[in-house]
């Protein structure tokens, strides 16, 4: 099949056949999924292969699979990706149980890290379970199979007939529809598979797929702790915050849950110090123990009983549901059609129009499912246009708040975006103009970077509208630093201080104002008492300085 030798059946999913291959030019492994050929002959089906070949392109983490190449062509449809030889999440359980919680939280930070990438570009992986978790010989998680249906009514009965696996880490409002599809839906996977890990056994269990779908919708998950006393009270708490029946309830994103499962670390570390200093101290230590602990086990123990006190309202009690159920498959047995074209862009309208962006996000996946189902249509550039600002607008925030919390950046068109917010954000436009300007030049047609391409060309926009006259970014430094001088003799050391400061950090890499960085540094190293009155007065560089 193309250049690869198939070898041997390494498992079979929804819409493919993964195939142990070799690639013949090198000889290397690789796992090639290929379309199944009853599915050849379905235009729907064989568009949302493609659909899966054009996410795993863009998705280039270190905890997603890796994506080679493939082909659409000659009634062929497969594509290559990287060969996980250690099995899968669901292998180690089967064959070793429960899992340890400090390695729990290891594996729950990569694949936090895998979710948060695939949600930055908009990607919602919508069945996150132990068997599309792949491990590495090293133990390094690889999140797999991203050829989950689109559309949420047929993602819940395609699941339901299928087995009762898939059901078991289903968020309540893939069932019900009360709530969008959204990031939220696959921390709720998470928070199942977390479970699963720390227990051998998911959240919930049940014989039949109707039950499983009550329990998920009306049934409070029961503690991990009652099946692992190991586990600290802090991870308890969290993956009782993922399994939240609303969306709103869970945490933030991805990126929160990291911070999370880092602090349980640092807390079970700060207990451990604790009991430490108690046993070598005495009982007052203890005593102060005990009352943390007893405060920190009543609260969740009440929190757990108000749940449980509950009032179930009837349209989440079984009776209810069962009516509801019988009624979906009553439609499915009638024929389930989509709705058309016309209508499925009107549905789009009104949330897009929106100042609200949470709006925008409520009907994100019926964005994705427009353009996969209706490509050549006249509606789609408008809709790739609404699917972008989403994209754009999860990734400025990701990106923010990985730069408050001293992160790195993911990408380098991330870094280069924000290493131009930072002179926009300082005042200099014309700095911040030529960075935006330079991205879309060095990342056009790379689909990863897309969101920050298109940030870039909107904050170009802006600035080109508002620029006037303004067409020297020295003389502008050179402004800067005057107002620090002047701040720093009306006694405002510290604001004077932090412009020098910032003039230091955002140009010192950049040759052409180096004599007026080393004019600011030196503001900085003077100003202990002896900066000199006739620095307010600068207002050129000096001769010295320019030729410096």
């Amino acid at each position: 099949m193309g250049p690869f030798e198939l070898e041997r059946k390494l498992g079979v999913g929804g819409m493919g056949i993964v195939y142990l291959a070799k690639y013949l030019k090198t000889g290397q492994r690789v796992a090639v999924k290929v379309l199944s050929p009853d599915l050849m002959a379905d235009h729907k089906v064989a568009k949302r292969f493609e659909r899966e070949m054009a996410i795993l392109k863009k998705l280039k983490h270190p905890h997603i699979i890796q994506y080679y190449g493939g082909s659409t062509s000659n009634n062929q449809r497969f594509y290559a990706m990287e060969l996980v030889k250690g099995g899968s999440l669901e292998d180690l359980i089967k064959k070793k149980g429960p899992i340890g919680w400090e390695q729990a939280i290891e594996y729950g930070i990569q694949i936090a890290q895998a979710l948060e990438h695939a949600h930055a570009a908009g990607v919602i992986h919508r069945d996150l379970k132990p068997a599309n978790l792949l491990l590495t010989s090293k133990g390094v998680m690889k999140l797999s199979d991203f050829g989950i249906a689109r559309d949420t009514q047929s993602t819940a009965l395609t699941a339901a007939g299928k087995t009762v696996g898939t059901m078991s880490y289903m968020a309540p409002e893939q069932i019900t529809g009360k709530h969008p599809i959204s990031a939220k839906t696959d921390l709720y996977a998470l928070g199942c598979v977390m479970f699963e890990m720390l227990s051998g056994r998911t959240p919930f269990l049940s014989e039949t797929a109707p039950e499983m779908l009550f329990k998920h919708i009306s049934e409070d998950p029961p503690s991990i702790r009652d099946f692992n006393i190991t586990v600290p009270i802090w991870l308890d708490q969290l993956i009782q915050e993922l399994l939240e029946k609303s969306p709103n309830d869970r945490p933030f994103d991805a990126l929160a849950v990291q911070v999370k499962l880092e602090e349980v670390k640092e807390l079970v570390a700060s207990q451990a110090s604790v009991s430490r200093q108690t046993a070598i101290g005495g009982g007052a230590t203890m005593k102060e123990g005990d009352a943390e602990l007893t405060k920190i086990l009543g609260s969740s123990n009440k929190k757990r009983k108000r749940k449980k006190d509950r009032k179930v309202p009837f349209y989440e009690k079984a009776w209810f549901l069962g009516l509801c159920l019988t009624g979906i498959i009553g439609l499915l047995a009638w024929g389930f059609w989509p709705a058309n074209e016309e209508k499925r862009f009107a549905e789009l309208e009104t949330p897009m129009a929106s100042t609200d962006t949470s709006d925008w996000y409520s009907v994100e996946y019926k964005l994705d499912d427009f353009l996969a189902d209706f490509p050549e249509s006249p509606r789609a550039e408008q809709v790739q246009q609404w699917a972008d600002r989403v994209d754009m607008d999860r990734a400025e925030k990701q990106a923010e708040m990985r730069n408050k919390m001293g992160r790195d950046p993911e990408t380098e068109a991330e870094r280069l975006y924000m290493e131009a917010r930072m002179f926009e954000k300082f005042g200099d436009r014309l700095t911040a103009l030529q960075k935006y300007e330079g991205i879309p030049l060095l990342f056009e047609g790379d689909d990863q970077a897309r969101p920050f391409v298109n940030l870039a060309r909107r904050q170009a926009q802006k600035i080109n509208e508002s620029i006037g006259g303004e067409n020297d970014p020295a003389e502008f430094i050179r402004q800067q630093i005057k107002e620090a001088d002047e701040l720093y003799f009306r006694g405002e050391e510290a604001q004077a201080r932090s412009r020098w400061q910032s003039i230091v950090s955002l140009y010192s890499n950049i040759t052409e104002h180096e004599a007026l960085v080393k004019r600011a540094r030196a503001r900085i190293l003077d100003a202990d008492g002896t900066l000199k009155e006739e620095y307010v007065s600068e207002e050129t560089p000096s001769e010295e300085d320019s030729e410096q």
